[in-house]
């Protein structure tokens, strides 16, 4: 109805509104840690080295893996289960990464330079006109990234260990040692029962992480990302040299986006959602329907891929000496699902702040001095891009029409270069008023204008689904 309508285009009108205080580069300051009882902080000197171990080699474990291999007084063991993972990403990477985390050339596989924007009524808007020359978004293969960041945490030190842990055993006094107990895996091609202690945990073990339910850190909200990896013509494939596409309507995800991704010598297509992951096969169906002229007459699936993704921080991060980062802690970004970044940034911050509290490794750190500096700096430098993010994700993914505003908005340059710095550089950007006066007109106007054109979603209904959100 008329006044349905009207509702509906004034609650996403607020919802910008808060966007855009937001956006406009006010200090909001970090998201506060989880409120619950704090153990004390008890000084544990010691005269032999601190074992650390740190469970899963994705980038977040390889990150704090390579901090505690170089750090004097420390014994790191890096458990992970395949060393060939293939995790199912996009693999994209901002500019910022490649010179922070001192990443070679040819890690990149492509450096993607245009984007193209596909609303639900088939509008194609193109993205990065506003870069510069030397910037980039980078396109990489988990397996290539990941491998990468292993093998140097493990050249200054570490122990790796092809091993799936299995359960950990908690002390029973603050002092106490934890027991990891896992399958081992190495040179053999069954895993063989074997446990060690250790006096302090980095769980990195992803959305599914066993350090996570050992200590009770909470439950999140989760998306499944689907994605094929595809092999196409030559000529197809030079279309997407340096393009990427994002493709959104409720046919591809009623809560997300789809993407076309360059790889090496393929291209990832692939979607998402939260709501309602069991429809997942018929929305990767739809986003291979909607590109399929971009792919070419015969393209051959190299790979099917599936994973869940967080879409928010679990409730504890820290419990004791066990903290998580990445995947493993919910440190994926909604609207954009950016993860890479996040998983290296919090795994070389936890790991930095322990060995810092450890005096040389002299003494092992509290849960309430981990909580005090590697959570409190975290929430206060990302806590306003999840903000942020999160809120762009209830305005512009929630009906076509807003998704039409969206697309309509990217043809902006002052919301191509927003959009685009905050990302490469990971800060929220945003601090011209006028210009940010003038996109908040912009984005009503666009929100009007695209529910007026757009076609109505399609209604789906998944109680038990709804059930398992929180």
């Amino acid at each position: 109805s008329r006044r349905g309508r009207a509702q509906h285009i004034h609650a996403l009108i607020t919802m910008l509104a808060l966007t855009s205080v937001a956006a406009l580069g006010m200090q909001l300051g970090g998201l506060a840690p989880a409120a619950h009882a704090h153990r004390a902080a008890i000084q544990m000197a010691l005269d032999r080295p601190i074992r650390v171990a740190v469970i899963g080699g994705g980038p977040s474990g390889a990150c704090a893996a390579e901090i505690f291999a170089k750090a004097p007084n420390f014994e790191t063991t890096l458990f992970e289960r395949k060393m060939d993972n293939c995790k199912p990403c996009g693999g994209a990477i901002p500019l910022c990464m490649v010179e922070e985390f001192d990443l070679p050339p040819e890690i990149v596989d492509r450096r993607v330079r245009k984007m193209k924007m596909i609303s639900p009524s088939g509008r194609e808007v193109d993205v990065g006109r506003t870069l510069k020359p030397e910037e980039y978004i980078g396109m990489t293969r988990r397996e290539v990234l990941d491998g990468y960041l292993r093998d140097r945490a493990i050249e200054y030190g570490a122990k790796p260990v092809n091993g799936l842990v299995q359960s950990i055993e908690l002390p029973t006094d603050d002092s106490g040692a934890y027991t990891v107990k896992y399958s081992d895996y190495n040179g053999k091609g069954k895993g063989v029962p074997a446990e060690a202690e250790f006096d302090i945990i980095i769980g990195a073990d992803g959305a599914n992480s066993r350090t996570a339910k050992a200590i009770d850190a909470g439950e999140y909200n989760y998306a499944i990302a689907f994605q094929e990896r595809i092999k196409i013509p030559d000529d197809k494939m030079k279309y997407y040299e340096d393009l990427a596409e994002m493709y959104v309507g409720d046919d591809v995800s009623p809560d997300f986006y789809a993407w076309v991704f360059p790889k090496y010598d393929h291209v990832g297509v692939g979607t998402g959602t939260v709501i309602n992951r069991p429809a997942i096969g018929e929305y990767q169906a739809a986003i291979r329907e909607r590109c399929a002229d971009k792919l070419g007459p015969n393209p051959k699936v190299m790979k099917v891929e599936a994973h869940p993704i967080p879409e928010h921080p679990r409730p504890r991060r820290v419990v004791g000496r066990v903290a998580l980062v990445g995947d493993a802690a919910g440190y994926v970004t909604k609207c954009s699902g950016e993860g890479i970044y996040f998983a290296a940034k919090s795994g070389r911050m936890a790991a930095e702040e322990i060995v810092a509290l450890s005096q040389g490794g002299s003494r092992i750190p509290t849960e309430s001095e981990i909580k005090q500096t590697y959570i409190k700096k975290y929430d206060a430098k990302y806590g306003p891009t999840y903000l942020v993010l999160d809120l762009l994700q209830k305005v512009f993914y929630t009906n076509n029409g807003a998704r039409e505003a969206f697309v309509d908005m990217c043809a902006s340059d002052y919301v191509q270069k927003v959009t685009f710095d905050s990302y490469l550089y990971k800060t929220v950007q945003g601090n011209n008023p006028v210009e940010d006066v003038k996109l908040l007109f912009g984005t009503i106007g666009s929100l009007i204008k695209g529910s007026a054109i757009s076609k109505p979603d399609k209604i789906f209904n998944n109680p038990v689904e709804s059930l398992k959100r929180l």
